[in-house]
């Protein structure tokens, strides 16, 4: 058990900085996944409204959410106005683009893994405490008088180095999550524009041809 508490003590700073590094990755995997994501609407969207007569006109270096919206907004106020029927007629058309890449509306699995790289920055802070406490218990029980001050101070420096990089790890991972908070959440957004825009569209051509 002494040697134990021993190894585990030595290794826990190890430990935390390999998972910060894993973690950073996730971030990174998670953020190239966000960007593929917001291409594939951005892609299907400019499909599905290219054609229309009066189509917003975004500056190249424009954000993908903002083209999302825009598309969004050229193709509502198309289903809005009953006078444009060449645009609706062209929507009707062009509906399957919107069926066919359904997947660019699954959001469970990023949503999912996100929230867990999320929650998981609270676990740093505590895997430093426990690194602190595994070196303090290391000291108290590494043999006969260990349990002096200078045993505790032998391995000192290994709480401390525990307890840092914890609390290291934390703040660079919420810095992180803080950068990339905002993109995630507008992803989601942009998602539930699109599905209320689908919807809208399959109930207002669907009213147009059963009136045609």
């Amino acid at each position: 058990m002494p040697n134990l508490l021993t190894d585990l003590s030595g290794l826990s700073t190890s430990i935390i900085v390999i998972c910060c590094v894993l973690h950073v990755v996730a971030f990174i995997l998670l953020w190239l996944w966000w960007r593929r994501d917001l291409r594939l609407i951005a892609s299907t969207l400019d499909d599905f409204s290219r054609g229309l007569k009066h189509r917003s006109i975004l500056d190249a270096t424009s954000h993908l959410s903002d083209q999302i919206e825009a598309f969004l907004a050229d193709v509502n106020e198309a289903l809005d106005n009953p006078s444009r029927q060449d645009d609706r007629k062209l929507l009707l058309d062009r509906i399957n683009i919107l069926d066919e890449k359904r997947r660019y509306l699954s959001s469970l699995s990023f949503e999912t893994c996100y929230h867990m790289a999320r929650t998981m920055i609270e676990a740093y802070p505590l895997a430093g405490v426990l690194g602190t406490i595994l070196a303090i218990g290391a000291a108290l029980n590494s043999g006969p008088g260990a349990g002096d001050v200078n045993a505790i101070v032998g391995r000192f420096g290994d709480a401390i180095w525990s307890t840092f990089a914890g609390l290291s790890a934390a703040i660079l991972l919420m810095f992180l999550n803080s950068w990339m908070e905002t993109s995630f959440a507008r992803l989601a957004e942009n998602r539930l524009h699109v599905r209320e825009m689908i919807s809208h569209a399959k109930r207002e051509l669907s009213l147009g041809t059963g009136e045609g």
